[in-house]
Parts: structure tokens; sequence; C-alpha cells
């Protein structure tokens, strides 16, 4: 084919002080290099920077004819210590120190200040990691209401905000603080596309947080971020909780925290397989080409690891430091694009091992004949008719090895997909011939183009009768 040439697997980058803050070219010159969404982290985002960097993504994303997805990614528990004395207090195996939530000011004692209450939660002898894993410590006692003591088993040190991970400790359901309900009231009026939730543990987590985004009229699709050692102790488990939601997104840098680095593989496998079998947007995250924030050119296993999400099926992997703090924004997402690209050139995406008998309502079989029809037939595209989504959210389940063209009259559902595998979106006026309309449009421009041996596109059209958001029509036209 000699059309444009179309990267299946999306790159999600976080917007930060070197890609979001008064440079909007940076923004357009990623959205060019292959950017297909944007995650504005609300761990340290304010929201006067959040709002001027969705202007700016908005504006990058229509200058350059692209739609680009916005993830609002709430902080959820992440559990931090206070303000240290001079950002530094250092810690020697045996040693006891106390994290008191009722500590407002460090005096370079042993008594920590936390940002949040845990003498209610935690138990004797349970784990808690502090500086994100780099200094064990087990409870020892709790003295007071607001404080516990605890006992640190390696030599380290501790800086002002870092966080604290307690892998053992039961949290109820309190996945949402105060300041994500602030956050999520503050979104629901943006122009936000998915909203992720972090620190889940169970299915009925997910439910809390749809009821608070409905409470406070936030309508973006929900992301479950799946992190914690409780999220992770059963695949049943995770089932449940995608069946929940709209989409996942693999913390790997948390999960290796809380439930130990080896399971990150397989979690991450199974929750691929469980994406797609439940039709899900599946993100991989945390330092899939980590050593480009110092680095020019990423590391060969990080260049494995991203080559085999996308084998795995992954709809996304994402960019965190390397895109919002790093040195080379530009060019990760450049190198990530080059890994992707040759990927889907040499390897064929994995099958999904569903038996029929486990294929429920989640099944779309008219999109799964359409993609293997536009296989049999050698087709040049799939183009999707889609008022919510539906349509083209199935399709790209099947992950077929050809673009997908969706037309869509929604904006938000244009920006959606985006993230989706495989997935182009236009925004055009519904009809019936809307689709083969716009793929004419797409010829006469050059961005698609039959093959060198045929004049003319062959397209399997895809669509579902309108309002119901169900796959229900296959066509088979030339263009």
């Amino acid at each position: 084919m000699s059309s444009k040439v179309f990267k299946r697997t999306k790159i999600l980058a976080t917007i930060g002080p070197v890609s979001g803050n008064g440079n909007q070219q940076i923004l357009e010159d990623m959205i060019m290099a292959g950017l297909n969404g944007c995650r504005i982290n609300f761990s340290h985002a304010k929201y006067e920077e959040a709002e001027q960097q969705i202007a700016w993504i908005r504006a990058a994303a229509e200058k350059e004819g692209h739609h680009v997805t916005i993830l609002q990614d709430l902080q959820g528990p992440k559990i931090r210590l206070g303000e240290l004395q001079d950002n530094y207090y250092e810690v020697k195996t045996g040693d006891r120190i106390l994290i008191d939530y009722a500590v407002k000011e460090h005096k370079g004692d042993n008594i920590l200040p936390c940002q949040y209450n845990l003498a209610p939660k935690v138990k004797i002898n349970e784990p808690v990691l502090l500086f994100d894993g780099k200094v064990k410590t087990h409870v020892v006692d709790i003295p007071s209401d607001t404080a516990i003591e605890l006992e640190v088993e390696n030599d380290s040190y501790l800086r002002s905000f870092k966080g604290l991970n307690l892998p053992e400790t039961d949290f109820g359901g309190d996945i949402i603080p105060e300041k994500d309900l602030r956050d999520i009231a503050w979104g629901a009026d943006k122009d936000f596309d998915y909203i992720a939730f972090s620190f889940v543990q169970t299915a009925e987590d997910i439910r809390t947080a749809r009821a608070a985004m409905t409470e406070r009229g936030h309508k973006a699709k929900l992301i479950a971020k799946i992190e914690t050692k409780k999220a992770v102790e059963s695949r049943e488990n995770l089932e449940e909780i995608v069946k929940e939601v709209d989409g996942i997104m693999i913390a790997r840098g948390d999960m290796a925290t809380e439930a130990g680095t080896e399971v990150v593989p397989i979690v991450q496998r199974q929750l691929v397989e469980l994406c797609r079998e439940y039709n899900k947007l599946c993100i991989v995250a945390t330092q899939t080409m980590g050593s480009m924030a110092e680095n020019p050119f990423p590391s060969r296993a990080e260049v494995s690891d991203v080559a085999n999400a996308e084998i795995q099926g992954t709809d996304v992997v994402m960019l965190s430091d390397e895109t919002a703090m790093g040195k080379y924004p530009l060019e990760t997402v450049k190198e990530m694009k080059k890994v992707l690209l040759y990927t889907q050139d040499h390897a064929s995406v994995e099958p999904l091992r569903v038996s029929s008998a486990n294929r429920g309502e989640n099944y779309d079989g008219i999109a799964s004949a359409a993609a293997q029809l536009a296989e049999d037939l050698d087709a040049d595209v799939i183009v999707c008719q889609t008022a919510t989504g539906a349509t083209a959210n199935a399709v790209a389940t099947q992950r077929p090895a050809l673009p997908i063209i969706s037309v869509t009259d929604q904006p938000r559902v244009a920006n959606q997909l985006a993230l989706r595998y495989a997935n182009a979106a236009f925004v055009r006026t519904l009809s019936d011939d809307a689709g083969i309309e716009l793929v004419r449009e797409l010829k006469e421009s050059g961005y698609l183009q039959p093959r060198e041996d045929r004049d003319e596109l062959k397209v399997v059209l895809v669509s579902g009768t309108q309002g119901s958001g169900q796959t229900d029509t296959i066509k088979l036209r030339y263009v």
C-alpha cells in the first residue's frame, strides 16, 4: 500500500514542564512525530496549568489535522511524606521512626509528617515501603490515632513528599481522597476524553468511582490503573475489574513496588488478554523508554519491552517522565514510533485464545467477521461508521493488520478513538454513504492509495443501525 504509513499501536505521552508549559510547538512536533494522546498527571498539575495545557493540545491537534486524546490522571490515595527539614533524612537499619499525620512541620527528629492518616488502616508487622520502595520498614506500634511507628530494615535516606507503599494493607475501598473529588469536579466541564483512577483494588472501587463522576457531572470514559497487590491477587479479580471499566492502565511502577517486580510481566499479559476479550482499551505504562529521560536513544531492553507489548496486542504504550521532564521528549516519541512500525511490519499480534463457550455479551461476531473478511479479501482498509464508537472499538478488538478509518459525527468520540488500535478517526455528518465519501476524499488527498497492482481501493465497510450501539452491517465496496 502506497498510502500514509499507519501506526497501529498508539502512543500516549505525559505532558509536563518540557512538553506542555508554554511550548505549543513541541506539542505540534510530537503530534506530527506520532503522538496520539496526552496524559495530564494530577499528582502534580495545577488547575491553571492544566487548563492551559488542554487549550494548547487542542490547538496543536487542530493545526496538524489530528484527533488527540486527553487523559485526566487522578492521584488517588498516593500516600506521601510531608516536607522534611533540609529535604533530607538519613535512616539506618534498626532505626525507629514515627509517621504522624498530625505533624505538619519536621524538626529534624524521627517524627516525620505524612499527608495521609495511616493509623486507622495498618496492622502490626505489615510492611511499609518508603521513597517508592528504596527504604523498607515494618509496623512495630500504633502509638496514637494519627501515628504509626516503623522499624527500618536497610540503610538509606528519605526526601520530602516521597511516596509510601503498603502492599499488605487493606484500604477498604478508600480510593477517592478529597483531592481527587475536587479534581473530578474541576474536570467535569473541561475537555477530557478519559479519566483514570489510581490504586484500584476491586470492581466495587470502580462502581464507587463512577458514582463520584456521575454526582459531579464528569462524562469522560473511565480507566482503572492496576497497581495494587490486592487488584492482581487473582485473574478472577482482574476480570471483574475489566468488566466494569472502559479501559485499563497497567501501571507497572507502583505494581512492582506493591506486588513484586516478578509479577509484572505475567499480570501485563493477563490484562492485555482480558482487555481484548472484553473489548476494553488497554494501556501499558511506566518506563517504556525510561532511559530516554536522560539519553537520546533507548536501551535494547526498552525496545524489546515496547515491541513485546505490541505483539501481545495492547492498544497503547505510554510515556511518563520521558516526555514530562526528560531531555528528549520529541526524540522519545520518534524512537517509540520506529519500534512500533518495525514490529508491526515483522511480527503478528498474538492470537486471542478465547473459546466460543467463553464469548459472552462482549463478543461482536459482526466485527470479527468484518476483520476476517478484510484479511481474506486482501482489502486495503476497514471503514467504520460509528456514532458512539462502539463499532470502531469492536473492530479494533480484532487487531486487524490494516488501517481502520472511523467516521463519526461526535468530536469527543473521534478524540477517544485516537487511542484505539489501528484507528484514524474523522468527524463527518453520518449518512449511509458517509464512510465511502470519506474514503474518496482521503484517496484524492493521497492519504489512502490503492496497491500498485490495482486502481481501486478495496474497502470493507462496517456500520451499525443508528442509535443501536450494535454493529450489524458489512459491505464490500470499491473506490
